[in-house]
């Protein structure tokens, strides 16, 4: 087994009282993505969002990177803060729900992890966005990752595909592209029977849109009988980034305050 190569784990911190959280970024995002729900909580928490291995400030990812690592990492921050709350969007929910099965975590709140579940593959999309970035086509593989999670389901590729162009253009996501082949590896290390959380003790959310792809809400369903202390709740009118600040964080934060008090 290939040792874990440690790494610098940066964060940003919100608020200063109240009970500690912390919100795990999904891919294709970093802490920045979080920084409207976490000033949703600060009134009543204490919040930290640290920016995942390779993304933001914090420090490279070593060979082999994988849900090893990225469980490392959070229960570095864990340990560090001396926070017992956490919430995951995506594949930071894999991490934290499998992270669940071994660290001090007391309260867990999940939007939509991207697990495998049925005949779906969530990771069905990697090997053409690996060609297109080695050919340098940086807004083709933002296209691929985008259409392959489920998003703009009902936009032509050949039209999303400028407007990707654009979006890359310039801004934080062109980094942030690349990333995805680590959330990649999350999904595909976390892969087993989702029977494999029937160990989880902490208190469990399990949050979605009603608007988010359907494989995502049949993961959902699969976790809720399994998970022996989960709730459920679905946000009307949102899909999948609901907690980023493109989304409605304010609808994700009224939840998580329930939750985390």
């Amino acid at each position: 087994m290939m040792a874990l190569v440690k790494t610098d784990i940066r964060w940003r911190a919100f608020g200063d009282g109240g009970p500690k959280v912390v919100l795990l970024h999904g891919g294709m995002q970093s802490s920045a993505n979080f920084t409207k729900l976490a000033r949703e909580l600060a009134g009543d928490f204490t919040v930290y969002v640290p920016d995942r291995r390779g993304r933001g400030f914090s420090g490279p990812v070593g060979p082999g990177h994988g849900l090893r690592a990225e469980i490392a990492d959070l229960a570095a921050v864990l340990d560090e803060t001396g926070a017992r709350n956490v919430f995951g969007l995506s594949s930071g929910a894999v991490v934290a729900l499998r992270a669940a099965l071994d660290l001090p975590i007391e309260r867990l709140a999940l939007y939509e992890p991207p697990l495998k579940h049925g005949a779906h593959d969530p990771v069905a999309w990697l090997p053409r966005y690996e060609r297109e970035l080695s050919q340098g086509r940086t807004a083709a593989a933002f296209t691929t990752v985008v259409k392959g999670t489920g998003g703009a389901r009902f936009l032509p590729r050949a039209v999303m595909r400028p407007l990707a162009g654009l979006a890359v253009r310039g801004s934080e996501i062109a980094e942030l592209v690349p990333t995805m082949r680590l959330d990649a590896a999350v999904v595909e290390d976390a892969s087993g029977p989702l029977s494999t959380y029937a160990g989880v003790t902490a208190e469990t959310l399990l949050l979605g849109g009603d608007r988010s792809p359907t494989y995502l809400t049949s993961v959902l369903n699969g976790l809720e009988p399994v998970l022996p202390k989960a709730s459920r709740v679905t946000l009307p009118g949102v899909g999948h980034l609901a907690a980023d600040n493109s989304g409605k964080p304010a609808l994700v934060a009224a939840e998580l305050r329930k939750f985390f008090k």
